[in-house]
């Protein structure tokens, strides 16, 4: 039986900032830009009470909390710190896959107590960094994930084995892994709240209702989880999207939200240290008829205004023709994609 850890550091960017501005301690402070297109990276613990999270736009963050403090990220700052935890890591174990600057899963199956090493690890991060992190330990990596989420801030939580059945049966659907607000909302039309009745169905139904992702909720309403600790993951795209409370009818808001599409993206580029050379924007009209355009660029996106340009570009070769749009995206990868125009029938998650 493996033995997975989950490390995922308190509000990461944040934290640094605070750490090396004594001037923001205690502050409700957001990394990110302020202006009228900027989204919050991350929030401190002190703006989440506010409602401020990451992806929000800064305006709305700025009337949520009218007292946060906007700081411009420093990614250099952010990669110096995650290089000294993930050498902690490797004190451990050599089956690290890290998932972005500030979280990864860690293989400690040769150690006798995975909790003692977890414990040891956040005791370690914070005498090197003066940061906390929380960790979860489980079987696998999906309830190792569910776990470091469950004590947040600086919290340790565990589930054995025996105790997995009820853990899972009793977890609320948004907890399970890859599962956010938009998918919950959906999966909860179906009578599917808790990982009890997501267990009432059989694969089969559940393929057919959500396509392929299906097999891995069949798997994770039983606790299951096979996916390996993988130190080399290869990572192929990185993208981020909004799918709109209301369809939008004209450019100029929708290129509003792009640029907060884009925003979200390019934190997310620069947290997962991610650089390809393929920009490809996803429309989705009001009808489900759904486009995307792409464009290969001669060298790696390394420069916000590269991937600014090129997304603007895209998004100026789709006419609208009178038809509204319920969902963009934008997404970053490392092999072309060619434009392609389908209808996408509302079974799966993305609809």
């Amino acid at each position: 039986m493996r033995k997975i850890i989950h490390i995922d550091m308190d509000a990461f960017f944040a934290a640094v900032e605070q750490r090396d501005n004594p001037a923001l301690r205690g502050r409700p402070i957001a990394v990110g830009h302020s202006g009228r297109r900027g989204v919050v990276s991350t929030a401190s613990y002190e703006a989440r009470p506010y409602g401020v999270r990451s992806a929000l736009p800064s305006a709305v963050a700025k009337r949520l909390c009218p007292e946060l403090i906007f700081v411009e990220p420093r990614f250099d700052a952010y990669k110096a710190v995650s290089e000294q935890i993930r050498a902690i890591f490797h004190q451990y174990t050599d089956l690290v896959e890290p998932l972005s600057l500030d979280e990864a899963f860690l293989d400690v199956s040769h150690h006798r107590s995975a909790t003692l090493v977890a414990q040891q690890i956040k005791e370690q991060i914070f005498n090197t960094t003066q940061l906390t992190a929380s960790a979860g330990v489980s079987v696998n990596k999906m309830l190792a994930k569910i776990a470091s989420d469950y004590r947040k801030p600086n919290g340790l939580f565990v589930i054995p084995p025996k105790d997995i059945d009820a853990f899972v049966a009793g977890l609320p659907i948004e907890k399970f892994f890859g599962i956010g607000e938009v998918t919950a909302a959906k999966i909860h039309r179906l009578g599917i709240t808790t990982g009890a009745d997501l267990r009432e169905w059989s694969e089969q139904a559940l393929v057919a209702q959500f396509g392929k992702v299906g097999h891995l909720y069949y798997g994770y309403a039983r606790g299951e989880d096979n996916r390996e600790v993988t130190p080399n993951r290869v990572r192929k795209s990185l993208g981020a999207e909004i799918t709109f409370t209301y369809d939008v009818t004209n450019m100029e808001d929708l290129e509003y939200e792009l640029s907060a599409v884009r925003n979200e993206l390019w934190s997310r580029i620069r947290r997962h240290e991610f650089y390809g050379k393929t920009v490809v924007l996803k429309v989705k009209f009001g009808d489900f008829h759904q486009i995307t355009r792409s464009k290969t660029l001669p060298h790696p996106v390394e420069e916000f205004s590269t991937l600014l340009s090129a997304s603007e570009e895209l998004l100026q070769s789709i006419s609208l023709h009178d038809r509204t749009v319920r969902l963009i995206g934008l997404t970053l990868g490392n092999t072309p994609e060619p434009c392609t125009e389908s209808i996408q029938l509302c079974f799966d998650f993305d609809c």
